[in-house]
């Protein structure tokens, strides 16, 4: 590579633009604690009730945390309509099991194939939710209960978690009356 690509490569680095934050609604703010609380209260109780060990909390994931930020935190944004939250899970899920029944070991291997896999077919399929990379991941580091729930992982608990939260998103986001959830459906 010349020089000067490579200069203009690092400067692609720097931003460009200036990006000043949008203004504190504090109805938003309350409507984006009431549905991460609900949102997460609801998944952790279907957690509780659920045949899983305690050690595994699966409804309880990271990548559900995420989700709970971009659903109640940042409605609007193309992340967190339906089709990209849904879809994004589902495929991440689907890919994680399915790296884990091809190629378990070694785990970095697994783990890298997996994520990049559910990048790009979530790409492929107008779906991209960032959680739901860290779903997949978990589909394949997960623990040992984890990988024996092996295609019942995308069930349960993926989608029963997933419509639990879009089901509070779109009951509390459209509470406020500055808030419309979601922009779109497909």
């Amino acid at each position: 590579m010349p020089v000067a690509q490579f200069k203009s490569y690092l400067r692609k680095m720097q931003g460009g633009g200036n990006h000043s934050p949008h203004p504190i609604q504090w109805r938003n703010a309350l409507c984006s604690w009431l549905g991460g609380f609900i949102g997460i209260a609801l998944v952790g109780w279907l957690d509780s009730r659920s045949s899983l060990t305690t050690h595994d909390h699966l409804l309880l994931i990271g990548s559900f945390g995420a989700t709970a930020v971009l659903l109640y935190g940042s409605p609007s944004a193309p992340f967190s309509q339906p089709r990209y939250v849904l879809g994004g899970h589902l495929i991440s899920a689907l890919v994680g099991v399915t790296f884990y029944k091809l190629l378990p070991d070694p785990l970095w291997l697994s783990s890298a194939l997996t994520v990049s896999t559910a990048i790009v077919l979530m790409y492929l399929t107008r779906t991209t939710h960032p959680p739901g990379g860290g779903t997949a991941l978990i589909a394949v580091a997960g623990s040992e209960r984890v990988h024996e729930l092996g295609y019942w992982f995308v069930l349960d608990p993926i989608l029963l978690g997933v419509m639990s939260l879009l089901i509070v998103a779109l009951i509390i986001n459209n509470l406020s009356p500055l808030r419309r959830y979601p922009n779109y459906w497909l």
